[in-house]
């Protein structure tokens, strides 16, 4: 028997009948089990060039050919839809997988179903088993589980004719700590999979209707709580069955990351509100206050509603306007501001002596400055008496020791003193001249008799003094000379 071998005659029905099917793969079985004749395409679907190859008979071909079904079980003898189909059995689109018996590496799938050509006596003439290759499907599908399986993204598959899970891959498993048998065949509604979403009840109605279902925040329950994740679902074939395929994007980080922020921001506010030191938040662009702690409220004497929404300028909150303008200056370059002695105007008119302290920071994504002042005006009233307390003591230094001098400059320098590296040699005879007046204990007036001057021009003669020594008092004046030797008796 060869390829040339003339198929059998049959009437016009019987190859109208065979043409219909030509499109698939045909072998024709005689009545006593020979293969009869095999179209071109079954000769492909079996990688074979002749119909000799495909074994002479049923018993032939058995012996040739290894067939699996696709949960991997082998047919036996007399499974075979060649022995079915002789044996008068119908076979039905049954997929099977075909492997050369020498070569079970080979594969490919095929669905089979059977046909009976009967004779003008409408008596079975001839056996037709229809071959359908499924390969290629068979093979996508394949690539498609591999990708499924191996994608780190979560994903899930469920059947749309029960909503049970069919598939679970590993980026699941990992996000959600269930194991494949805590999925696999359980219920969508099992799962809990939108129990817990404000759009759960669309999500599950669009899933009963195969439907598109798009991206939406869910929690699902696992069991360590709840997980936060976006899930989204699209309807794909998987087989023969139709399926829902379920992505997740797992969002929990941030929402842990979300709720360290809170807790971080309310303990922020916490310590904001209750600190004891008076605190503010500006904006940095303007300087208006957006909010204030009740111990500020406090100090400057006013209400939220008065300084909220409103910037030092506007309440004019600072006594030298210049040094204001040099702090916020100071901020729009980025420097951070450390202690800078400011005196804030008080609602009731009074001055406090503040320490004022500034940093930038960023809020919400906006560009602030967050203020902490030190209010020092007791501390500096009992410095000011203290010094006056000096300078009583002071009006005659004469008899004070070198020691005593050094002494009480130590009590005087630490809160007043500015840093100066003026000495002796840099001032002028004339400034000499009124330092050693100072030292004697004279006041402006006799100053101004002695030297025959204007009070108003041994003012000026004194400020230029102080400025250049680093000092404002008379008191610090006289001790500035006295660490430097300098008493002036000698004029």
């Amino acid at each position: 028997m060869t390829s040339e071998i003339e198929p059998p005659k049959i009437n016009r029905a019987v190859l109208q009948q065979v043409i219909a099917g030509l499109s698939d793969g045909l072998i024709l079985l005689e009545l006593d089990g020979t293969i009869a004749w095999a179209n071109q395409a079954a000769l492909d679907m079996h990688r074979i060039e002749a119909i000799e190859d495909l074994g002479g008979d049923v018993a032939g071909y058995r012996r040739r050919f290894t067939l699996r079904y696709r949960n991997k079980h082998f047919l036996d003898e007399g499974q075979y839809p060649l022995e079915r189909l002789l044996a008068g059995e119908e076979v039905s689109d049954i997929t099977i997988e075909v492997s050369p018996a020498d070569q079970e590496d080979a594969l490919w799938v095929h669905t089979v179903r059977s046909m009976v050509i009967e004779d003008a006596g409408a008596r079975p003439d001839v056996l037709v088993l229809v071959v359908r290759d499924e390969t290629p499907r068979y093979e996508a599908e394949k690539r498609f589980e591999s990708a499924f399986n191996a994608n780190p993204a979560p994903g899930l598959i469920c059947r749309l004719e029960d909503q049970r899970f069919i598939r679970v891959n590993q980026g699941f498993m990992e996000m959600t700590g269930l194991t494949r048998e805590d999925v696999i065949g359980r219920t969508v509604e099992e799962i809990g999979l939108f129990a817990d979403c404000d759009t759960g009840e669309d999500a599950l109605n669009k899933l009963g209707e195969g439907r598109l279902i798009r991206q939406r925040e869910a929690l699902i329950p696992i069991p360590e709580g709840d997980r936060l994740v976006i899930v989204a679902g699209e309807p794909i074939p998987v087989g023969e069955e139709a399926c829902m395929l379920f992505t997740f994007a797992d969002l929990d980080g941030r929402r842990k990351a979300q709720n360290a922020l809170r807790q971080s921001e309310e303990r922020f506010s916490k310590s904001f509100r209750l600190s004891p030191a008076p605190t503010a938040i500006s904006r940095l662009q303007d300087f208006v206050l957006i909010e204030v702690n009740e111990a500020f409220l406090q100090l400057c004497g006013r209400k939220p509603e008065e300084v909220v929404g409103r910037s030092a300028a506007e309440l004019q909150l600072w006594e030298d306007v210049k040094a204001r303008k040099a702090v916020e200056q100071l901020l729009r370059d980025n420097v951070p501001v450390r202690d800078q002695p400011l005196a804030m105007k008080l609602k009731d008119g009074g001055l406090a002596e503040c320490l004022v302290s500034a940093e930038r920071v960023d809020i919400n994504d906006e560009a602030c400055v967050i203020w902490a002042l030190q209010d020092v005006t007791e501390r500096r009233r009992t410095e000011d008496e203290l010094i006056e307390a000096i300078e009583t003591v002071m009006a005659d230094t004469s008899w004070f020791s070198r020691t005593v001098v050094e002494r009480l400059a130590g009590l005087r320098q630490p809160t007043r003193a500015r840093a100066t590296s003026a000495g002796l040699e840099d001032l002028s005879d004339r400034e000499k001249g009124i330092l050693a007046l100072i030292c004697k204990g004279m006041s402006d007036v006799d100053m101004a008799d002695a030297l025959h001057l204007s009070r108003h021009t041994i003012r000026n003669h004194v400020a230029s003094l102080y400025n250049k020594i680093g000092v404002n008092r008379r008191a610090a004046a006289v001790i500035w000379a006295r660490e430097r030797g300098f008493s002036g008796s000698s004029r």
